[in-house]
């Protein structure tokens, strides 16, 4: 329980701590060994995306103060969800929890992809014309708003012990960073790490303008979902370097770069062609 309570009272100097330190080194790591050329200023980029986290951030802590720990502290408190009901040994919901929240995330991925409301919102992440370790943090208030709830939901069914939420939330910023990040790593390399955790060069994949490469590839922690379930890609079809990152009929640095457009962008224009229906046509 000691260790329990460190967790909850901590867990924003945590999250912080791990953000920064995994940050500080993908950034690093892009600059020594960058897998494609930039097409546009990291300033722009950085300032805008960068600037989006920081007003998500303030905004969770209005709408929810407690976030998903104190969730699941008062799950916890009162015996709620089936770990709790079927009496799971501690160790195992830690495990069981983080691989489940992880599977959750996967199929709300799928979700924002296949129904064109949620599309709407989430095309704004996807309509980043480059592709480094902010676009892992670029989602629009209303996407983090709609996650917030589902992850609630998930953590009351489920009664996920606060060091798993912790934990998952770490990993969850950790490898969204890393998979988003333009680092190159040597392919023999590449092939062994994404056995076990998404790899840039697999969820780059998932960023092509081509529907059906756009329409693969949606875990952000594990790869073991996309491949169970059908939507794992290797590689996309020009290559790394050859690929176009983004969305074919959203192309304005204005509307895909800058914060203005890209809050506006879930309100402006038809939704068209979304993911999932252009999966075979080769539009997003």
């Amino acid at each position: 329980m000691e260790f329990q309570t460190f967790i909850t009272e901590n867990e924003p100097a945590i999250r912080l701590s791990a953000f920064l330190g995994i940050f500080a080194l993908m950034a690093l790591w892009e600059v020594a060994a960058p897998r494609r050329a930039r097409l546009l200023p990291r300033a722009v980029r950085w300032t805008n995306n960068i600037t989006l986290v920081v007003l998500n951030t303030i905004l969770l802590r209005l709408l929810f103060p407690a976030a998903a720990v104190g969730v699941a502290a008062f799950a916890a408190s009162r015996g709620w969800g089936v770990f709790h009901l079927w009496e799971v040994p501690w160790w195992l919901a830690v495990v069981a929890g983080v691989l489940l929240m992880d599977f959750a995330i996967w199929v709300q991925h799928v979700m924002f992809h296949a129904i064109p409301a949620l599309w709407r919102i989430h095309r704004m992440h996807h309509a980043d014309l480059d592709f480094d370790l902010t676009t892992g943090a670029r989602f629009h208030p209303i996407e983090i708003i709609l996650s917030m709830v589902i992850k609630f939901g998930v953590i009351l069914l489920l009664g996920v012990p606060v060091v798993a939420v912790v934990l998952f939330e770490v990993l969850l910023n950790a490898t969204a960073m890393f998979n988003h990040s333009n680092a190159r790593m040597p392919t023999a390399v590449d092939r062994v790490v994404r056995l076990l955790v998404v790899t840039p060069d697999m969820h780059r994949v998932h960023h092509s303008v081509e529907g059906d490469e756009t329409n693969s590839n949606f875990g952000f922690n594990f790869p073991w979902w996309d491949r169970l379930l059908g939507t794992y890609r290797a590689q996309p079809r020009a290559g790394h370097e050859g690929m176009t990152i983004g969305i074919h009929n959203i192309r304005d640095v204005r509307t895909c770069d800058y914060l203005p457009g890209m809050l506006a962008l879930p309100f402006r224009g038809p939704v068209g062609n979304y993911a999932i229906n252009g999966r075979f046509k080769g539009e997003a």
